[in-house]
């Protein structure tokens, strides 16, 4: 084939933003001056752009990099040029599919590094070579990066995160030995939310519940940074940080004794500061993190105050460790229909099932719908009355049993239903997005935290730290809708619309018949949300 009809691919990577050395741009521009120089009468237009700007080449899930071999499925090039071997992927496995792949469309692959001449033996060979040591260097940069989170966390520095209650991040400057200046950050205490930990731990030592903590901090309207009440989950997770911890004798006792890896002395432990803990959390992609063991746990004292002593921290622990014991409760199955649907009309909060230990003469369990805020406040902030259960959900079938006479009105609200199932779909792609956009954003952070270990220049300092905290921020916004995709989507999970939309044209005939899962299932097809105001239930379908 001559020149003329050659249609070639130039794939770019570059995983981290440093600045400097091989850019995106760069690589191209390189791949570009190769065609013309080995191919003087390619055509500009027969040179397609794939570019990967973020993406470690550790594996091959990136955009650009999947839009490329779909291409090359559909024959659009037939050689595929890179910078170096490396850019493609640093895996093995990956890299060995990705040239038997080439190979069974007929696609040449040619690296202006290394000049490899894949339709040789030997060729193949070194090639495959130059892939292992591309890996071992990918783990080696993988593992030096690790190595300095840690070394930073034995400092006592804020690495960033979420800055837990009643602390802010402050940048501060400090001055080595050699006379160097260098930017770190550290937490200062913000004394407004500060109240309402030491609140937290001073009512939780008193009562040794967590339920009483919750109900004393919303009969007492305290609330979290964001304006909103307490739960027992935050509350817990503000109990069992140790960033609250004074790092004094007794702290060093307790920790030690449960096998913590301490990177300070004991006369270090003299109550003038707080403990600091890193690694505390096992972070898998597409999983929710789990709590290391506290042997894995990196413990130093930190630049901040702690505000609770080590004693009464261990007294804390303890307690939790006692009430998660006894906490367990078995699942109860019951028959409440308007589960997640239902809410008050005094304060828009859910009204859960309560089940009682007696029945109607037909065998029905009784129940109740019991609004959470009412519970958990006592009374203090709603009061609303609470419906019976059976009765609420027997009248709610009979109003959805009406939409059987208004046939056009079933099949506006049903045809509302599937547009919402189907927005749904859309919404898995958003939240695959999201996703991305998170593991981008940590792959940026934690490049810029070796270059933060590496950058002598102040300024450079400042700059990177700054780079780290929008970084943290533009997260934070993606974890908050990630949040609210998840939370919908997962209530239009497992829903067959047609089977639900046959379901309802026969509705008062089959409702006895079918489960009471299938019942949910239908209700919550139709139904947005019902509001009880001590009266009466408002439906809501959709549309």
């Amino acid at each position: 084939m001559n020149d003329e009809n050659k249609r070639f691919a130039v794939y770019s990577r570059k995983s981290r933003f440093t600045g400097k050395g091989e850019s995106i741009e760069n690589q191209i521009e390189l791949c570009r001056r190769y065609i013309n120089l080995n191919y003087p009468n390619a055509s500009e237009k027969n040179i397609f752009i794939y570019e990967d700007e973020g993406f470690s080449g550790g594996n091959t899930d990136r955009p650009q990099f999947k839009k490329m071999m779909d291409d090359a499925s559909e024959k659009k090039f037939n050689v595929l040029i890179c910078y170096r071997l490396d850019r493609i992927s640093r895996n093995i496995g990956d890299f060995a599919k990705l040239i038997d792949r080439l190979g069974e469309l007929g696609i040449s692959f040619e690296s202006i590094k290394e000049k490899f001449d894949t339709d040789s033996s030997l060729g193949r060979a070194m090639m495959y070579i130059a892939s292992v040591f591309s890996q071992l260097e990918r783990e080696t940069i993988a593992e030096r990066i690790r190595d300095n989170m840690h070394e930073l966390a034995k400092t006592g520095r804020w690495l960033g995160g979420n800055t837990p209650t009643g602390y802010r991040s402050v940048q501060v400057q400090t001055i080595t030995v050699d006379g160097k200046k260098r930017s770190s950050c550290m937490l200062k205490i913000e004394e407004s939310e500060m109240t309402a930990v030491k609140k937290i731990f001073e009512k939780f030592l008193e009562s040794e519940s967590l339920t009483a903590v919750e109900t004393y901090m919303i009969q007492n309207h305290i609330k979290t940074r964001k304006g909103k009440d307490f739960s027992r989950f935050s509350i817990k997770g503000i109990l069992r940080n140790p960033v609250y911890m004074i790092a004094d004798s007794d702290a060093w006792e307790y920790l030690s004794v449960l096998g913590a890896e301490i990177f300070a002395e004991k006369s270090d432990f003299d109550g003038n500061c707080g403990v600091m803990a890193y690694n505390k959390t096992l972070q898998k992609k597409g999983k929710t993190n789990k709590i290391r063991d506290i042997k894995e746990w990196i413990i130093t004292t930190g630049r901040h105050k702690g505000v609770v002593s080590g004693k009464e921290w261990k007294q804390v622990q303890e307690c939790l460790e006692r009430n998660s014991v006894k906490a367990y409760r078995k699942p109860k199955n019951n028959t409440a229909l308007l589960s997640g649907l239902l809410y008050c009309g005094d304060c828009g909060h859910y009204m859960r099932p309560k089940i009682y230990n007696s029945f109607y003469k037909d065998g029905e369990k009784k129940f109740s719908y019991l609004c959470e805020m009412k519970e958990k406040s006592r009374r203090s902030e709603c009061s609303v009355s609470n419906p019976a259960g059976n009765e609420l959900d027997a009248e709610v079938i009979k109003e959805i049993s009406k939409l059987e006479e208004d046939k056009k009105e079933l099949y506006y609200i049903l045809n509302k239903a599937k547009k919402t199932f189907s927005d749904g779909r859309e919404s898995n792609t958003e939240i695959e997005e999201l996703n991305e956009g998170l593991n981008v954003n940590n792959r940026k952070i934690a490049s810029l935290v070796e270059n933060l270990t590496e950058l002598e220049k102040t300024v450079a300092d400042k700059y990177i730290i700054k780079k780290i905290e929008e970084l943290h921020a533009e997260n934070e916004l993606l974890k908050k809708r990630l949040y609210e995709l998840i939370k919908t989507s997962e209530n239009k999970k497992s829903v067959d619309v047609n089977y639900i939309t046959d379901t309802l044209t026969v509705w008062e005939s089959v409702i006895k018949l079918i489960e009471v899962r299938e019942r949910r299932e239908v209700v919550r097809t139709i139904v947005d949300k019902i509001i009880w105001d001590g009266e009466s239930a408002h439906i809501y379908f959709f549309g």
